[in-house]
This record gives structure tokens, sequence and C-alpha cells, in this order.
């Protein structure tokens, strides 16, 4: 008993972490705990816990990349521990690259007017607030009013343009969607327009089905609008998606720099930048359209230091990754991943045509996205199919669409770098697995318990409303009922 008591009580480090304390007790949720636990028991317990989350691989509603080159993934560690802010280099290198991608009126080495930033999110904030404070400026020049700024979307934004319009009071108008036209109709748009409007919003790469919006007609028509009116009302391109994909896919389509209007541009390095989550750029088409009392001088860091980002440290590891991707890869490696992505969308929805079941929301054009719906979803919608189709590991997220085509739901797969052919083809085998399944079970509860009542209705009986804790106890005593008789029949639910 003695020797026993002696082992137990000796370093904690030459026990497994299994047959130590620390798995018997739940990890904290609230507050710290008093004591400190070993390092090997930290690690194994957290890492434990995240084998529930989903593969990432397989989420199929993201676009942020899930994959990068073992190379890469060496330089990140090796800059872990250095922040953003002490880096001058490699940030402004990456500005001049992609602002040149984005054909900025730029001399050879010239230096480009940019700003690295957390995500599209971020840049957006930015940009918006440039937006304003130049709209304000030039109407407190005028002695007009300035304290209703406006900027014009279409219904289909991100939802960071609702913050932005939120945090920064400014007021946002919506273009409606239609039945079929799922991204902002730029005439529209231009009617919306007013003297309070300091931008149009458009999207190269809408979320909901992956469709460019006509920069090209926006910028036509407001150049119109702007001589009629005498206003300068400009354009904004939220070029998250499609930012690095119109360059090398769509060399010829005008969406950036080359459209007179086009002040500031967006877009995600961490979506088809091809670099884990967590970095974003913003271009200015040159210093005039980025206020100067916006930008911040430090030298507390060792050197003069110019600043224009809403929060101050942060890692530096994206940067290094995207540096690293656009030296790797070059024009060339990203034409190709990008080409691969598109052949790729095509297997896919070729495959989900042959099915006969769906109709395809998404255009051939533009970001390499499948969204599609079920022509007959009467008895089975599009969100059983997606809860359907986690149990077999794959994550395809069903949505409504905006107003005013909210009676429209769709699936969508985002088809990234690492989804390759025959992960699109495994994917049509499951969700015609998915199909066949939802094909034996019983239409949905409430779409009987719908029909029910109106067979009560045209049989003259009364029928009363039911409240909706009533619904679901009636929804669950369905379920149970079903869910026994499987058993007695089959032994398998």
């Amino acid at each position: 008993m003695v020797l026993s008591k002696a082992a137990s009580d000796s370093d904690v480090s030459i026990h497994s972490t299994f047959a130590s304390r620390y798995v018997r007790t739940s990890l904290p949720r609230f507050k710290m705990g008093e004591n400190s636990i070993p390092k090997e028991a930290a690690y194994q317990i957290i890492n434990d816990e995240l084998m529930l989350d989903g593969n990432p691989r397989l989420n199929l509603a993201s676009f942020v990349t899930t994959w990068m080159e073992p190379e890469c993934d060496k330089l990140m560690m090796a800059s872990i521990n250095k922040n953003y802010v002490d880096m001058d280099e490699y940030p402004n290198r990456c500005v001049n690259m992609i602002a040149h991608l984005f054909n900025a009126p730029l001399g050879e080495s010239e230096t480009a007017v940019g700003v690295g930033t957390v995500g599209s999110s971020e840049a957006i904030m930015l940009a918006g607030l440039a937006f304003k404070r130049r709209w304000q400026n030039k109407r407190k020049a005028e002695g007009k009013p300035y304290d209703k700024p406006n900027i014009v979307t279409g219904a289909n934004v991100q939802v960071c343009w609702e913050k932005f319009a939120r945090y920064f009071e400014v007021e946002l108008k919506e273009v409606k969607l239609r039945d079929g036209y799922y991204v902002m109709d730029p005439e529209k748009a231009v009617e919306m327009v007013d003297e309070n409007t300091i931008c149009v919003a458009a999207i190269l790469g809408s979320t909901l089905n992956g469709e460019f919006e006509d920069v090209k007609l926006l910028n036509d028509l407001l150049i119109m609008k702007n001589q009629e009116t005498g206003w300068d009302t400009p354009i904004h391109v939220d070029a998250a998606s499609g930012g690095f994909i119109a360059p090398f896919i769509y060399p010829e389509l005008e969406w950036d720099f080359r459209l007179p209007l086009v002040k500031s541009i967006n877009v995600s390095g961490h979506k088809y930048g091809l670099v884990y989550a967590g970095i974003g750029w913003v271009i200015w088409r040159n210093k005039e359209d980025l206020p100067e009392e916006l930008i911040f001088h430090i030298n507390y860091l060792g050197a003069d230091q110019p600043t224009f980002t809403l929060n101050f440290s942060k890692g530096s590891s994206q940067v290094i990754a995207q540096y690293y991707q656009l030296i790797r890869l070059g024009y060339e490696g990203y034409k190709n991943v990008m080409e691969n992505c598109t052949e790729n969308m095509m297997v896919l929805k070729e495959g989900l045509e042959k099915t006969g079941r769906f109709n395809i929301v998404s255009k051939d054009n533009g970001v390499p996205l499948v969204a599609f719906s079920l022509k007959d979803n009467s008895c089975h919608d599009e969100f059983e199919v997606s809860d359907t189709l986690r149990r077999f590991g794959w994550i395809v997220p069903a949505y409504t669409m905006p107003p005013d085509a909210q009676h429209v739901t769709v699936l969508r797969v985002v088809i990234r770098e690492d989804f390759s052919r025959t992960l699109a083809e495994r994917l049509v085998q499951d969700i015609q697995k998915v199909l066949h399944e939802l094909d034996t079970l019983p239409a949905r509860v409430n779409a009987k318990i719908a029909s029910s009542s109106e067979e009560n209705v045209k049989n003259g009986a009364l029928v009363t409303k039911k409240s909706d804790i009533e619904m679901t106890r009636e929804i669950t005593t369905y379920w149970r009922k079903y869910v026994s008789d499987k058993k007695k029949t089959s032994g398998v639910c």
C-alpha cells in the first residue's frame, strides 16, 4: 500500500495522460482552473475535443482555403511570432503585385496605395470609411448637409456591408433581387443613387450563386448619371471571391481599375488568393482616393510608419504565405489552379444534371461553385438533403435567397483548390444515395400535418390553429411512432 501511494504521488509527467486525473474532469468553460496541469494533458484533452470538428476540406460551405503546400506551412510557423506592424516590406510587395493585377494606373516602379487586412470585412470597412470621408469633405466645402450618407448595393451583399452601414451610420440602400436574377441590377442601382450616395458597391462573385455583377454596365450608366446631375458618385468593387479568379480566367472582362469610376477594390487572400484564413487586401486607385486624415503615422516602433487599419497588432504569417503564393505560383500557377477549379465545377454540375432532380441556379462564368435546388421539394426539401449529407461527412449549406427571391431555396458547393475531380464524382454519388434514402422516407411531417388540416376543412370539420408548442409535440409524436414502427419491422432505424 505504501509503495502504491508513493507511485501515485510521484511526478505526474511519468504517467500516461489517460491514466491521470485530468481526463476525469471536464474542460473549463467559464473560469480558469485553480491549478496548472501538465502540458501533455492540456494538449491531449484539447486535441481530443478538436476531433469532433468537421473535416475542413469537406466543408463545401466555405470559400476559405483549407490546404497549402508544406513548404508554405513551414514559413508560416517560422513567422508565427512576428507582428504584422513590424513588417513593411512584405505587405507592400503584395499590395504592389495585386494592384498591378487589378490594372491600377501605376508606373513600372510606382508604389501602389493599399493595405493588408484580417479579411475582406475589414477591407470593406476601410474602403467605406474612405468613401464616407471624401463625400463628407466635399459636402462641407460646398456648404451642404453631410449627415445622411448612403451606399447602394444589391440585396445579395455579404453581411459585412450591413455591419459597415450599422457601425458607421450609413444608410444601406439595397436593390431587391427577383426570381431568376440573383445579383444587383445595374439600372435599378443607378436609379437609387442620389446626392448622398457615397458609392455604389458591386460584387465580383456573389456569395449566393458565384455570379459576377456587370461592373462595366454599372460604370457606363453611372457616368451618364454623373454627367446629368453634376455628381461624382464612384464605385467600389467587392472582389472578395472573384478578385483572384477574373484576372486569370476572364482577362478581357472589364471590372477593375480599367473602369474610371472604380476607386477601390477589396479581395480576400484567404479565398482564391490561396492562403489560410486571416488575410485580405484593399487597393485604392490612387492617393487622392484615400483621404490623408485617415492615415496615422507612428514612430515608436523605430521608424516613421503610416497605418490605416482597424486594429494594430496581428500575426504576420498570412502575409508571408500570400507573398509565397504570389512568387511561387505566378500568373501561370494561379491560372492553372483556377482552370482546374472551373473544370471540376463542370464535372459536379453535369453530374447533378444527370440525376434529373435539380435545377442549376449558378452560372458557368463566375466563381467556381455550383448552386442548385430541387425540381420537386414537395416531399423533401433542400434542408433535408443538406442535413442527410452530413452523415457522409459532407458539409453542404442550404439557404433561402434574399428579398425578393426568398421563396427560392438552394444548396451550394464551393469548388476550392483541394476539391478534386474524384471528390466531385464521389459527392454526386453520395447525393444520389441521399435522394434515394429520402425517397423511402415519409414526406415532411409539417407538410403532412398541413395537408391533413386542409382535408379536415374540406370535410367541414372545425380546425383551430395550433400553437408552436402543439405543433412541436405533434411532430415529435409522429417521428417517435415512425421510429418505433421501423424498429419493429426491420430492427434498423
